[in-house]
């Protein structure tokens, strides 16, 4: 039985699709129905969460900004010596093979999953996953919930902190994500959607699940980056506003400046650029967000432009 989830807005929230019923999986070299994609009891990352994973949108038929998300995953994949065993172009076949078939061509997000694979014994050395990495890829047909940009976020700051790199550097996209989930527990006990993180130093980092920004008399602020996700569109945003003259700077600060600020938003590959309505109970702008919508309308003209740039290089 499928759990009612038409009460719970979260920054990944999508328009129900039946067609998600019947999905096929992508599991190590196989496309399986959804009810029988699975991996072994021992796999390690089941086991012990030892794993990397990436999200994707997919656009006219193509992952926008592919190489870039390749980057992430091929580097975080190396600085733990997971040797994922495919080339870059070998993943993007993987991912072509599953869209299609599941008959995607847009409005599709796939997470793909890498992990260590399956281990002899049930115990965390690394030595003991002996058979390669298992490779699983999850496409589903997904829109954004249209509430995501008509109603916002509700944050709530939490206890929970994003943590110092030398103990788990938050930069890599790890199946690890317990200090996540505890802080949107946190966040739903005080009545909100998500939490908002701070840093070990008491600054405004990230939510449990997106990189944050604040917009303050026109200008953009977003954090360091040095306790952060490493986003690709938290990236994009920033470029995106240096090219066009918009002020943005990567930036201590606290939860005074975020709950005074004029607007607020969150980056990920889901939702791009997803509105904050309120932090704490304080109203955060309201029906104009006007710095907001300024990136949103570049972020889909970059996004155009990169796809355009893809299907040129295919051509030739």
């Amino acid at each position: 039985m499928t759990p009612d989830l038409s009460d719970t807005l979260t920054t990944h929230s999508a328009e129900h699709d039946p067609r998600n019923d019947d999905l096929l999986i992508y599991v190590n070299g196989a496309l399986v129905p959804k009810d029988q994609a699975v991996v072994s009891v021992y796999d390690s990352g089941f086991m012990l969460g030892d794993g990397m994973w990436e999200g994707m949108r997919l656009y006219d038929g193509h992952w926008a900004f592919f190489d870039e998300h390749m980057d992430r995953l091929f580097g975080s994949c190396k600085a733990i010596d997971l040797d994922i065993g495919m080339t870059r172009e070998q993943v993007r076949a993987v991912l072509n093979e599953t869209a299609a078939a599941n008959g995607m061509t847009g409005d599709a997000h796939c997470r793909l999953m890498i992990t260590r694979g399956r281990k002899a014994k049930p115990f965390q050395h690394p030595s003991l996953s002996r058979w390669g990495p298992t490779i699983v890829a999850i496409v589903e047909h997904s829109k954004p919930a249209e509430a995501l940009a008509a109603e916002g976020i509700r944050l709530a700051s939490v206890p929970q902190v994003r943590g110092l790199p030398h103990s788990q550097d938050p930069k890599f996209n790890s199946h690890s994500k317990l200090n996540c989930v505890i802080a949107c527990l946190q966040a739903e006990q005080a009545g909100a959607d998500e939490g908002l993180m701070l840093d070990p130093h008491g600054f405004v980092n990230t939510t449990n699940a997106c990189n944050f920004f604040i917009v303050r008399k026109g200008e953009v602020w977003t954090s360091t980056g040095d306790y952060c996700m490493n986003g690709v569109t938290r990236q994009k945003v920033i470029d995106i506003c240096r090219a066009n003259d918009v002020p943005v700077f990567e930036k201590n600060f606290s939860l005074y400046e975020a709950y005074s600020a004029d607007e607020a938003f969150l980056t990920g590959t889901f939702g791009a650029q997803t509105p904050v309505a309120e932090i704490d109970g304080r109203c955060i702008g309201g029906n104009e967000r006007p710095v907001t919508l300024q990136i949103r309308q570049l972020y889909k003209a970059l996004v155009k432009g990169d796809i355009a740039k893809q299907k040129l290089h295919q051509q030739t």
